[in-house]
């Protein structure tokens, strides 16, 4: 058997860093464009609210994919356990909410903050919001399956900093980090009970 290229010990820095230069891409796609990715990004209570409620149904999601036994979905399973498991195996807790954290903020605000206000610039709310998600289930495409999860996820997101009706950048924020910490620690627990 082949050994795999992939160095775990070096995996929490790798993804810190992949994900902490896409707020620099934002900044400068944003300059470029004339859209400040940070208009909508602002400390709010109700954000806060809707952030942690709206990781809810994510959460409830992502479990309840973790129950069904079809091939596509397996294959999904399969790939995050072997791919992010080994990685983050080695991880405390601080590190995984960490990480999660920055993919939260950067990836928000690259797709929401800048990428969803461009298309919506010259094509209008509705096609802001898919455009937008289209791009962003593109980049997250592992499997044809996943693709089109994440575009809905992108969606909900999408819709999610205009809850309560005010656009605030930070609830998709919340519900992306939060998600994600979740996300990382069912899969470590996973990879770890794999390995047993």
């Amino acid at each position: 058997m082949a050994k795999s290229s992939f160095d775990s010990s070096r995996f929490f820095t790798t993804a810190c860093n992949f994900e902490g230069s896409l707020i620099l891409v934002a900044a400068l796609l944003g300059w470029f464009a004339g859209i400040n990715p940070f208009a909508d990004l602002y400390f709010s209570e109700q954000a806060l609210f809707h952030g942690i409620v709206g990781t809810v149904p994510l959460f409830i999601f992502f479990f309840a994919l973790e129950q069904i036994n079809i091939p596509s979905i397996r294959k999904i399973r399969s790939l995050l356990v072997d791919t992010l498991g080994s990685g983050l195996k080695t991880c405390q807790w601080t590190d995984i909410f960490f990480l999660a954290a920055i993919a939260g903020f950067s990836e928000e605000l690259l797709f929401r903050g800048l990428i969803q206000p461009w298309i919506e610039a010259s094509w209008g709310m509705a096609a802001g919001l898919i455009g937008s998600n289209i791009i962003f289930g593109l980049v997250h495409a592992v499997t044809p399956l996943y693709a089109l999860l994440a575009t809905l996820i992108g969606i909900y997101l999408g819709l999610a900093m205009d809850f309560g009706g005010e656009r605030n950048l930070m609830t998709p924020m919340i519900i992306h980090g939060l998600y994600d910490f979740l996300a990382f620690l069912m899969i470590m627990k996973s990879f770890r009970h794999g390995s047993e």
